[in-house]
């Protein structure tokens, strides 16, 4: 067995035991902490929650059925790589949420630890499926659909106004106030906690990325086509080898450094990546360059 396939068997196997992992915790969290307690945690999982209590539905194949639309037009748009794992973890997710539903207790005390530990496992469970390229479908998928005819409308934005949609419905479903309240809190803790996970605790406002292949020209397109981020190639020579060759270097989002990461892997798996802390960023995608205090201060003397 070569090298190459032997990776991929493990990048398979890896996928398959994380996937399945985070699907179990994010089911403890939908079964134990939110769905028993009426809260509709955005996304489509709310309104596989909702229907599950109006209706009686299983919330897993609710999940999964739901997301069949949005699969067709994401394959339709993005092609077979983008959606194949996103069609497996959320598969694998539904059924377990399904099967786990008689099994996990549902816990109908304090709505402070409802919410805690609904956010946290779901943040938990979340980020072991998206460390691995794969999605819970969703909002995610349908923000992205959306951007296509909207593309001046960021993808988080999207997100947030379909998950605050969703809560919002869920006020009249469950005819209860404190429902969306409680709601907002799990996805703010939900999404705190994939933060975390995926990019650290760091409080700065973006990462550097450097980038070395000799597929620099098709990364750097794709980078530029599809996270629309600006990418600059540096002369460079081997230190060792002399050759001379190319450096890239993006600036980025946190939040958007594992889905280049996924880019770069399906372009040239072996490309050497550095990434590091940007204290600062300012400039066009980022703040707005302003002029420092001790500046105007100056300014002001003269």
């Amino acid at each position: 067995m070569d090298i190459a396939r032997s990776k991929k068997i493990k990048g398979f196997v890896l996928d398959g035991l994380l996937f399945f992992l985070g699907s179990l915790i994010y089911a403890l969290a939908i079964n134990t902490f939110t769905a028993p307690n009426n809260i509709a945690p955005g996304g489509l999982t709310g309104v596989a929650t909702m229907l599950n209590y109006v209706f009686g539905l299983p919330i897993g194949t609710m999940i999964l059925v739901t997301n069949i639309p949005l699969f067709i037009l994401g394959f339709l748009y993005f092609g077979w790589k983008f959606i194949i794992k996103t069609i497996i973890a959320t598969a694998l997710s539904s059924v377990v949420i399904d099967i786990t539903s008689g099994i996990f207790p549902q816990y109908h005390g304090e709505p402070l630890i409802t919410v805690v530990f609904g956010g946290l496992l779901s943040g938990v469970g979340l980020a072991l499926i998206l460390v691995r390229g794969g999605t819970s479908g969703g909002t995610e998928l349908a923000a992205n659909l959306i951007a296509i005819k909207f593309p001046h409308i960021s993808i988080g934005k999207l997100i947030l106004v379909l998950d605050v949609i969703v809560v919002l419905v869920s006020a009249w479903v469950y005819q209860d106030f404190e429902s969306p309240l409680y709601a907002m809190i799990v996805i703010f803790i939900t999404s705190w906690v994939i933060d975390a996970i995926l990019y650290g605790t760091s409080i700065g406002t973006g990462k550097m990325m450097f980038i070395v292949s000799p597929k620099n020209k098709e990364i750097a397109d794709s980078i530029l086509n599809k996270m629309e981020r600006g990418v600059t190639a540096l002369k460079s020579r081997g230190g060792y080898s002399g050759v001379e060759g190319e450096v890239l270097l993006c600036a980025v989002r946190r939040q958007e450094v594992y889905k280049i990461y996924h880019l770069i892997h399906e372009i040239d798996p072996d490309a050497f990546i550095i990434v590091g802390d940007a204290g600062e960023i300012s400039g066009e995608g980022f703040r707005k360059i302003a002029e420092k205090p001790m500046a105007k201060k100056f300014v002001k003397k003269q």
